[in-house]
C-alpha cells in the first residue's frame, strides 16, 4: 500500500529531481531529428519519474486511492533538436502555489554534443488528479492532495458556456466559416484515451501533429510535397496545449486548426480548438497553439532555417494560385 504522507506531497511539491530520458525511435521520421510530438513526451515522462520518485507513482495513485493522474496543461519550448540516440538529463522544479488547484512543474532538459551542454527543451506543465468515477469508489481522497483532486477535468477553470449546435452535417462549416481555418470531424479512439475512459495529453498532441499534416495537404503544400520539391521539412519550436474539459471514448472530436498570424515570412503561429457534441451542445474540450516553420536538409545529420516563399505563404495564408 502506497502512503500519502505528509513528506511524499512536501518532496512532490517542493523538491527538484533529475532524471535520464531518451526519445523513442517512433519519433524520428525525418532522418534522425525527433519531433515535437515526441519531444513533449521526454517532459511528460520526466514529470512522471518526478512522481515516482517522490513515492508517488501514477499507478498506486489510481489503484489504491482512485486518483488518475492527468497532464492538463503543456506549454514547451525547443531550444536545440534532439536527435536519434541522444541522451538527455531532465530536471523537473515544483512550481505551485498555495492556492493553485493544479500541480505545477518548469521542466528543462539539456544534452552534451560535443562537449558542449545544450539546454534542449524549457516546459511549463500542470497536473490534475482526476477522481475515477468509472469504477466503484476508492475511498476519500488523501488530505494531503484533496485540493489537487477534480471530479472532471476542468473543473478548476472557468468554462466558456456550452453553444447550441447547429445541424450536424453543418457542424464543421459553422466553426471554420470566415477563418483561415481546416476543420475535420474524427471518432476517439481507444488507443488515444486512458484510465478507461477520457482522451489524454499525448492523445492531443498527436492531432496537433496530424492538424499540421491535413492542413498542409488542404493547401497544396503536403509534406512530402515539399520534401520531394525542396527538401523542407516543417520544424516546430513552440507548442501549448491546455484540457478545458473532457472528451470521451468513441465521441466524436471537432478539430479547428486555425492560422492567426504569420511572422516575417519565417514562421507562423496556428490554434488548434477541439470541441465535442454534447447533449445538442458544443462542448470545448482544449485549446491550444503551433508556431511553425521550415528547415532544408542539408545532409543527413544538418539542416538549417529557410524564409518562406511565396507559394507557401499563399498557401498558408489561403490564397488560391491563379491558374
Amino acid at each position: 500500500m502506497t502512503l500519502v504522507t505528509e513528506t511524499a506531497v512536501k518532496t512532490l511539491l517542493e523538491t527538484p529531481t533529475t532524471t535520464r530520458v531518451r526519445p523513442r525511435y517512433e519519433g524520428s521520421n525525418i532522418c534522425t531529428w525527433i519531433g515535437f510530438k515526441h519531444v513533449n513526451y521526454l517532459v511528460e515522462e520526466a514529470v512522471l519519474d518526478h512522481f515516482r520518485q517522490a513515492g508517488l507513482p501514477a499507478r498506486a495513485l489510481y489503484e489504491e486511492h482512485g486518483l488518475g493522474l492527468d497532464i492538463v496543461s503543456l506549454d514547451s519550448r525547443i531550444l536545440h533538436a534532439f536527435h536519434m540516440d541522444d541522451i538527455a538529463d531532465a530536471e523537473v522544479t515544483p512550481w505551485t502555489k498555495d492556492d493553485d488547484s493544479t500541480i505545477g512543474f518548469k521542466v528543462t532538459i539539456q544534452f552534451e554534443r560535443n562537449g558542449e551542454i545544450h539546454k534542449a527543451v524549457t516546459s511549463k506543465v500542470r497536473v490534475s488528479l482526476r477522481i475515477d468515477t468509472y469504477l466503484e469508489a476508492a475511498g476519500e481522497v488523501p488530505a494531503g492532495l484533496a485540493r489537487f483532486a477534480v471530479a472532471v477535468l476542468g473543473d478548476d477553470l472557468e468554462r466558456e458556456s456550452p453553444a447550441a449546435a447547429p445541424a450536424e452535417e453543418e457542424i464543421l462549416a459553422s466553426l471554420t466559416a470566415g477563418a483561415n481555418a481546416y476543420g475535420w470531424k474524427w471518432n476517439i479512439p481507444y488507443p488515444y484515451c486512458h484510465f478507461t475512459e477520457r482522451l489524454q495529453m499525448s492523445g492531443y498532441l498527436r492531432l496537433m501533429e496530424e492538424g499540421k499534416d491535413r492542413f498542409v495537404a488542404d493547401r497544396g503544400i503536403s509534406i512530402k510535397t515539399l520534401l520531394d520539391d525542396r527538401r523542407w521539412i516543417p520544424v516546430v519550436p513552440r507548442s501549448d496545449i491546455r484540457i478545458l474539459d473532457e472528451a470521451l471514448m468513441e465521441e466524436d472530436l471537432y478539430t479547428v486548426y486555425t492560422v492567426e498570424e504569420v511572422f516575417k515570412d519565417f514562421t507562423y503561429t496556428s490554434r488548434m480548438d477541439f470541441y465535442v457534441l454534447r447533449d445538442g451542445k458544443l462542448v470545448k474540450t482544449a485549446t491550444g497553439r503551433i508556431v511553425h516553420g521550415y528547415a532544408v536538409i542539408e545532409n543527413r545529420r544538418d539542416w538549417s532555417l529557410v524564409n518562406f516563399d511565396q507559394r507557401v505563404v499563399d498557401a498558408i495564408n489561403g490564397k488560391v494560385p491563379k491558374a
